[in-house]
């Protein structure tokens, strides 16, 4: 009998048409490279090179390649954390733009899922760049993950075609791969944003498209990085915590339990 993890993985494989699997042959391992290349624009210098994806898979982490027919489209990396932890970092994802529209990092990120708990892994952590609104929804809303960390310029400067040189604010989820929401989430309904009776919730905006902006007014864009790293920052310190994102206002922020108005 398939389980649930496999079940809806390969439903959202189906539904983009696309087949994942793990990659182990070094021609195979150049070609994930040179995606991810391609994707974060640094085609002579991709953020992970064939060498490490190599020793990566061969260590038993995760190195996966989502194909569209014989064409790979999509790659995802991650690799195991404190063994006492049980959990993997999920490093890096990425698919061509070609493919926008078809989901495809959906039914990446689910046949990690189905690999992981096949492997009695039960938590994924991975950080996205907070002032990216579609993968702040993809996220929080789509997959059911939850905030755990604020980590402001985690990477430091990194000059490629999508940070060019802004800080690297990060926020760190967890996935908790066999929690109730999150099946929800990937059998296809995404996470709702529940904001308890009296509690004082309020939202941290982000600007639509920080990528674009990165290209015609970068000042602006770091405009928006300081803000939001405060506002964020200084909830997660007072013991609030983000319940999840809105495409229209942004982050749901709720106070610590019991501080309302």
């Amino acid at each position: 009998m398939t389980s649930e993890p496999q079940q809806s993985f390969e439903a959202a494989a189906a539904r983009s048409g696309v087949v994942v699997r793990t990659l182990t042959e070094l021609t195979e391992l150049h070609e994930a490279a040179a995606l991810l290349g391609e994707v974060w624009g640094v085609p002579d210098k991709p953020p992970m090179n064939a060498e490490l994806l190599r020793a990566l898979a061969k260590a038993d982490s995760y190195v996966a390649g989502a194909y569209d027919g014989a064409v790979m489209v999509g790659v995802c990396v991650g690799f195991h954390a404190a063994p006492a932890a049980r959990a993997m970092h999920s490093h890096i994802a990425g698919v061509t733009p070609a493919m926008a529209g078809r989901h495809v990092g959906f039914a990446l990120k689910l046949h990690q899922r189905a690999w992981c708990l096949d492997r009695d892994i039960s938590l994924l952590e991975w950080t996205f760049d907070p002032l990216v609104a579609r993968n702040a929804y993809f996220n929080l809303g789509k997959l059911g993950a939850r905030v755990a960390e604020y980590l402001p310029d985690f990477y430091g400067a990194m000059g490629d075609g999508i940070n060019r040189y802004d800080q690297t604010d990060r926020i760190l989820v967890h996935w908790s791969l066999q929690d109730a929401a999150v099946v929800d989430a990937c059998a296809g309904t995404p996470r709702r944003n529940v904001v308890p009776p009296g509690a004082a919730a309020s939202w941290v905006a982000v600007p639509r498209d920080v990528e674009l902006l990165r290209l015609v007014d970068l000042e602006q864009a770091r405009s928006w990085r300081l803000k939001v790293r405060d506002q964020l920052t200084t909830a997660l310190a007072t013991g609030g915590h983000v319940e999840g994102y809105d495409k229209e206002h942004g982050y749901l922020v709720l106070p610590a339990e019991g501080d309302h108005p």
